[in-house]
């Protein structure tokens, strides 16, 4: 097969030698060697024109003490339109754009405001671009956050939520969430009237598995919440049958009778979730003597005791039977 690989490969280097050295291989040789040089008299063109270019700029906020808490996040770009050469500019267009750093001071006014002012990010914006460029553009021009060095109020979480499981499907759990509570900072004094937060309210339907899914926290003008998006975790199981013969046993039968039935036993089906269908649970299936007194009738009825919760859709077969009442000596 090797050998075969390389017979091809030989052919396939005769071929191409033989269409290069061709007329016709010769004119595309040509085509090409002129369509690059068209192209880097573009790019050198380019270079020395005027052009406009627009960058969304990252920011970051540095030396923020750990005492503070920022109410107001800070801008994570800001949008800057740029005119000048496009050798000034093509660095900015190819190359990875850095983030323009702005230190955190305190207000020093007794308002729990940090302000980056027009000026102070044109002047950034400018330097950082260099001379030669013309800032047409700044998006936002001027950045306000208001801080608290308050400790935070902690709240619980108000789940809004309807779940909805799809057909022969049950919620097997509890609903949980990844925190039962949040906290809340504001440079104001938070009203007493709140005593807790909502999430937006979300709707699962048809649900077939076990669903995790993040929920925002409903937000609060002036208000930082933390954490502000919450992890649900709804269980779902799928319900399986299952079959079981029990024995019929008569209750309220006066003293000194005794009562046979027939059939002695009947079949009790149900529905459980996959997780508890290995428990053989005891099942009590009851024919009630007191039935007899009111009715009289040929049959009575058969009904089943006290189940657990997550026994489903509970039938009997038959859900009668025949009896005979003996007395005994």
């Amino acid at each position: 097969m090797l050998v075969s690989l390389a017979v091809r490969l030989r052919a396939f280097r005769i071929k191409a030698r033989h269409a290069l050295h061709s007329a016709r291989g010769k004119n595309i040789l040509l085509y090409l060697m002129c369509l690059c040089v068209a192209f880097i008299f573009w790019i050198l063109l380019s270079l020395d024109t005027e052009v406009q270019r627009d960058f969304d700029i990252p920011v970051e906020l540095t030396n923020v003490p750990d005492s503070i808490t920022l109410i107001d996040e800070m801008p994570r770009t800001i949008n800057v339109s740029v005119q000048g050469k496009g050798s000034q500019l093509i660095r900015f267009q190819w190359g990875k754009l850095s983030p323009l750093k702005f230190r955190f001071g305190f207000s020093g006014k007794g308002k729990k405001e940090f302000a980056i002012g027009k000026t102070q990010i044109d002047t950034r914006i400018r330097d950082y671009f260099g001379s030669g460029t013309q800032v047409l553009s700044v998006i936002p021009d001027s950045i306000r956050i208001s801080y608290t060095s308050d400790p935070g109020k902690t709240l619980p979480v108000h789940l809004l939520l309807n779940a909805y499981p799809n057909l022969q499907y049950i919620i097997s759990g509890p609903i949980t969430t990844s925190a039962d509570s949040v906290k809340l900072y504001s440079a104001a004094e938070l009203p007493e009237s709140l005593s807790f937060v909502e999430t937006e309210a979300v709707e699962k339907s048809e649900l077939k598995d076990t669903t995790r899914f993040e929920v925002r926290i409903k937000p609060i003008k002036g208000v930082r919440i933390i954490p502000d998006r919450l992890m649900v975790t709804i269980p779902v199981e799928p319900l399986i049958a299952k079959r079981r013969q029990v024995r019929v046993d008569v209750i309220n039968l006066p003293a000194g009778q005794t009562m046979l039935t027939f059939p002695g036993q009947v079949e009790v089906t149900y529905l459980v979730p996959m997780s508890e269908y290995a428990d053989n649970i005891n099942i009590k299936v009851y024919a009630d003597y007191n039935e007899l007194k009111r009715t009289g009738a040929s049959k009575i009825s058969v009904v089943p005791g006290a189940t657990p919760e997550y026994f489903y859709n509970i039938s009997i077969t038959p859900d009668s039977v025949e009896y005979v009442i003996e007395q005994l000596d």
